[in-house]
C-alpha cells in the first residue's frame, strides 16, 4: 500500500490529496498534511536563504 501524500493547491489555498488540482497549480508532494499546510512558509524561508547565499548572490550591496 502506498503512503498518503499531500499537496498545497495554489489556486484554492488549501491542502489536497492525490486527486486534487493539476500539478502546475500545486506544491508538493509532502508526506503529511501539516507539512503541506506550511508549503508557502517553506517557499518563503528557502527564498530568503537563497537570496542571502553568497555562492549564488552576485548583487552588490
Amino acid at each position: 500500500m502506498a503512503e498518503q501524500e499531500y499537496w498545497y493547491c495554489l489556486t484554492h489555498h488549501r491542502v489536497e490529496g492525490a486527486d486534487g488540482c493539476k500539478s502546475a497549480d500545486r506544491l508538493g508532494p509532502y508526506p503529511t498534511e501539516a507539512e503541506a499546510g506550511r508549503a508557502l512558509e517553506k517557499v518563503e524561508e528557502r527564498n530568503e536563504t537563497w537570496d542571502h547565499d553568497p555562492d549564488w548572490n552576485d548583487d552588490e550591496d
